[in-house]
């Protein structure tokens, strides 16, 4: 049997950071002259840490070709890439969707130890819509909890999983399953501290509505940019994270290549240089750094495989919104999770076994079965005993009833991340950082500690890698 990619993945971690620390070694010209400078001061003269002020900005839908190929409007990121650091792809987590992955990059831990396993949780007796929202729901120390504990002050706009997050100055993504109540009053309620979001408007923004903060406007990235700039020159927090979501929306709807997708990126691009002019405005810049990386790529689509039909018509299920009488259920996300309502009936997942090999080979190439043992390898959610990879072009949704295989278009993510276009981004400049170095390939989880090392932070990264070669010390 061959080995998965994730295995390859990790197996060549082993090579990576000689690779790393030999391309900082061949640098030349200025970075060279500027290492030979520093080591030749005495330790006194340098600074306690790499860097004073990181913040973390993560770009929903982030790709490597907005950095590599010159083409995407992105010269902010791209300078970025050309005097910092890069990465040829970062490798996601299983399901590639947006909260297992932000919690990932805060924790340096797979989602099989920090426990936001999906954007919502699984719930046996029907979705009830509700996200992962709470920072108390994360299992492993973060960021924060290490900036908090070295007595650092933090800020963060927009990112998930931060409600009730121990955070100084905290914007969080949340939303009420009431759709009556709006898109700013539930920002408002879980502000930190209170009266944040009032002093963001009356200094910086202008009164939020639903229209001028609305996800189907490239506005909602320009205010989003604009919080961060202003927290970070009236607070100057140590550390700082920023969630930009305008290229996800627009790539589902048109994929990966659409008009409002590069529209999109110029927007990111443009908050990104907003938080760069304001290091530069507090005065903080020479000590800054700033890390903008994402959560998973983009696959076009043109199938959607809808696996509940199949236990539906095996009677495992029935097509109800509870899930009726159920003994198994898959969980989609763009891959697809069997759930069982008795963890122990094992027989119960023998028969959906059974019922996948059993389908025909045009649709069984669609996707490929991965155990449990995959799964513990690639840190997914450790109460499922398998689930559905589709291959790329393919998709899953809920449905459970009607056709199992159908047309489906635009751009989607949450697919095992062994499909190439999934691969994120990273790219870090400023404070700390070493100039022109290419790391073939990160991981999510190499993320945190990376920032940790920076601001010379006591995180406890389970599954993350600080490779030397980025850091100048």
């Amino acid at each position: 049997m061959n080995l998965s990619t994730s295995a390859i993945s990790y197996i060549a971690r082993g090579i990576l950071i000689a690779l790393t620390v030999a391309a900082a070694a061949i640098t030349v010209g200025t970075t060279a002259a500027q290492d030979a400078s520093r080591d030749a001061g005495a330790d006194a003269d340098l600074p306690a840490r790499p860097s004073d002020h990181v913040v973390l900005i993560s770009i929903d839908g982030f790709r490597p070709d907005f950095y590599l190929d010159n083409s995407w409007p992105a010269p902010t990121i791209q300078q970025f890439a050309t005097d910092g650091v890069k990465a040829l792809g970062v490798r996601g987590v299983f399901p590639s969707v947006t909260y297992p992955s932000h919690t990932t990059l805060l924790t340096g831990a797979l989602p099989i130890r920090h426990g936001i396993y999906y954007n919502s949780p699984f719930e046996p007796g029907g979705q009830t819509g509700r996200w992962y929202w709470e920072e108390s729901l994360i299992q492993s120390e973060t960021l924060w909890d290490a900036a908090r504990e070295a007595g650092l002050t933090t800020a963060s706009v927009v990112w998930p999983v931060s409600v009730g997050a121990p955070v100084d100055y905290n914007i969080p993504e949340v939303w009420y399953l009431d759709s009556e109540y709006g898109a700013i009053e539930p920002l408002r309620d879980n502000e930190t501290p209170d009266g944040l979001l009032a002093e963001l408007e009356r200094e910086a923004l202008g009164r939020l509505t639903t229209t001028n903060f609305s996800a189907d406007y490239l506005n909602r990235d320009d205010r989003i940019g604009e919080m961060a700039a202003y927290l970070l020159e009236t607070r100057k927090p140590n550390l700082m994270t920023v969630h930009l979501l305008g290229v996800d929306h627009f790539a589902h709807g048109e994929g990966r290549e659409g008009l409002r997708v590069r529209k999109a990126v110029l927007a990111a691009d443009r908050a990104v240089e907003k938080v760069r002019e304001a290091a530069d405005r507090a005065g903080i810049l020479d000590r800054t750094t700033i890390i903008v990386t994402g959560d998973h790529g983009f696959v076009d689509t043109h199938t959607a495989l809808a696996p509940n039909v199949w236990l539906t018509e095996s009677g495992l299920m029935e097509p109800a919104r509870d899930r009726g009488d159920w003994r198994a259920t898959f969980f989609t996300t763009g891959g697809a999770f069997l759930h069982l309502r008795d963890r122990d009936d094992d027989a119960a997942v023998d028969e959906v076994r059974g019922i996948l090999n059993a389908l025909p080979s045009n649709v069984r190439k669609l996707f490929r079965i991965v155990e449990r043992d995959e799964l513990d390898e690639i840190g997914s959610d450790p109460n499922v005993p398998l689930a559905l990879a589709p291959v790329r072009g393919v998709t899953t949704t809920w449905r459970a009833d009607g056709e199992a295989v159908r047309g489906y278009g635009g751009g989607t993510h949450g697919q095992y991340p062994d499909v190439d276009d999934l691969s994120t981004g990273f790219v870090a400049w400023g404070a700390g950082v070493r100039r022109d170095v290419t790391v073939p390939q990160l991981g999510l989880e190499d993320v945190a500690p990376f920032v940790a090392a920076l601001l010379d932070l006591d995180l406890d990264a389970p599954d993350g890698v600080v490779y030397p070669g980025m850091i100048w010390r």
